[in-house]
């Protein structure tokens, strides 16, 4: 069975289930296997589909009720609604093109993302019924999608002050070693790379903290920085268990990540 990894949130909220897919069984030689439910990086499509069948049943909802974007580390939000309900396959695809966050506020409808070392950010208002998803990458996170990510959400009614927020595996700050450039990013992004950055002793290069940009990023936003978790599981580490396109190169699978609202 596809194990589906709970996500914890700060405290105890019964209506809201966060989670990220494991690979499961791995076969070297498939950079695919076990699930992968991303459709967009090379694998086959009815593995990908039967992937998603599978995660349905699990999650007892119907498969039109699985909304992922097809993400290109940008900032954009995109709002899941009635209106995306009531779109053709066409217009829903084109709703979803170029997209690296969702927000819902309909239950049973389970949002996600796919990720392969860049950031997976769950977050929920349980005050309003609000729930959101984001995909943060070096690139979006120097962008401030985390902060877009809750302002998205604001516009539709949710609190700050009740906002949780929950990240899972992703790179750590060890693994992530970039080029100066990318330090440049963030600092022109007005991030304190102070706070986010470390320079290996050895090799003099330049490592950022992810998860750390992204939670300051929350915490810039308004949210309460105790409801904000996060696992501090490495996907370059840990590359049997996610996907990692550190490890497996980019064409391969990527790990989904999923929120919904119980009905």
């Amino acid at each position: 069975m596809m194990e589906l990894e709970q996500l914890n949130w700060s405290q105890p909220l019964d209506d809201f289930t966060a989670f990220q897919v494991t690979r499961g069984n791995v076969n070297a030689r498939n950079p695919y296997s076990q699930y992968n439910l991303c459709d967009y990086t090379g694998d086959d499509a009815l593995r990908v589909l039967n992937a998603r069948i599978e995660l349905c049943m699990q999650l007892g909802i119907d498969l039109d009720h699985l909304v992922m974007p097809r993400q290109v580390h940008g900032t954009k939000v995109t709002i899941i609604d009635d209106n995306y309900f009531q779109a053709d396959i066409t217009q829903q695809e084109d709703m979803l093109n170029g997209v690296d966050a969702l927000i819902t506020n309909l239950p049973d409808v389970c949002i996600g993302v796919n990720t392969a070392d860049c950031v997976n950010i769950a977050l929920c208002d349980p005050s309003t019924g609000v729930i959101a998803i984001a995909h943060a990458g070096w690139k979006g996170a120097a962008a401030h999608i985390a902060r877009k990510t809750v302002e998205a959400m604001t516009k539709i009614g949710a609190s700050l002050r009740h906002i949780h927020a929950v990240m899972g595996a992703s790179i750590c700050h060890d693994c992530f070693e970039v080029g100066d450039e990318v330090v440049d990013a963030f600092a022109k992004q007005k991030h304190d790379v102070s706070r986010i950055m470390k320079r290996n002793a050895t090799t003099g290069k330049a490592h950022i903290d992810l998860r750390k940009a992204c939670t300051l990023d929350m915490h810039a936003a308004g949210i309460n920085p105790d409801y904000i978790t996060e696992m501090g599981t490495c996907t370059r580490c840990q590359p049997d268990r996610y996907f990692s396109a550190r490890r497996l190169g980019i064409d391969s699978g990527r790990t989904f990540t999923g929120i919904l609202r119980h009905h």
